[in-house]
């Protein structure tokens, strides 16, 4: 069976590059879904070919990469919107059993990480699967558009560790060199990681328990409220709306806190 990534982004994989190699090492088969559009055929195919590059450098081959989202005008920035024809969309195009889901962390920095979060663990629950998340940058307790990158939420549970040598922790920050059509975003993103890697000492993702969809990320405001002026009042409208059916493994709390 199959590790499935559900992610937003094309170059979101690369916050879980040591987990991938991990995983490739171990001999685990891997597929990479990518559910937003983006404004043009032209940015999307450049997007494509910068992540399939930088995952065949890995090991992952070009057919194991999907653009779930590729023409669907489920832009970037508004996955929100169309949650219920993305999870439809994604439930097809991944049939049969899956042993295991990886997505963003539900932690209140991009609103489509957390529907994606949301898409993977109804999946995952569907398909008996087990669901870990990475987290790529949340602003939980600081001000205006600051945030932390790779620094999962106390409230998602525990971490677990995987330990990189400091040629390791190079390799990885260098990597980026493999998305240059978003190196204006990884100025900022970049030094924020390396500055969580100073201080945890190692790489650190989570499992994701599915009741964690039914609550707020964390307590005060959430960076997308700030930074892409998203309520979370619209992004829970969304996540609710996929467990209308009564197939989602959350129970919904309503906007609260």
């Amino acid at each position: 069976m199959t590790t499935v990534y559900v992610l937003a982004h094309f170059d979101d994989e690369y916050c879980a590059l040591p987990l991938i190699r991990r995983d490739l090492a171990q001999g685990q088969a891997q597929r990479f879904i990518h559910v937003v559009d983006y404004r043009s055929p032209d940015l999307a195919a450049r997007r494509r070919r910068e992540t399939v590059a930088f995952l065949e450098n890995q090991g992952i081959p070009a057919e194991a990469v999907l653009h779930l989202g590729a023409e669907t005008g489920w832009l970037d920035g508004q996955l929100h919107r169309h949650a219920e024809a993305a999870y439809a969309a994604l439930a097809s195009a991944v049939p049969g059993l899956v042993e295991r889901v990886v997505v963003p962390a539900w932690e209140g920095g991009h609103p489509d990480h957390d529907i994606c979060a949301a898409l993977g663990a109804k999946l995952a629950a569907e398909r008996g699967a087990a669901v870990d998340q990475i987290s790529l940058y949340q602003g939980k307790g600081l001000p205006w558009i600051l945030y932390r990158a790779s620094s999962p939420l106390a409230e998602n549970g525990p971490a677990r560790e995987i330990g990189l040598s400091a040629g390791e922790w190079l390799h990885w920050l260098a990597a980026v060199a493999a998305f240059p059509s978003q190196l204006k975003a990884w100025s900022g993103l970049l030094p924020a990681m390396a500055m969580t890697f100073a201080r945890q000492g190692g790489f650190r993702y989570q499992s994701l328990d599915p009741r964690r969809i039914g609550e707020r990320p964390h307590a005060g405001g959430l960076l997308y409220e700030r930074m892409f002026a998203t309520p979370y009042e619209t992004v829970r409208a969304a996540v609710d709306r996929l467990a209308a059916d009564g197939k989602a493994p959350w129970f919904t709390t309503g906007v609260g806190m």
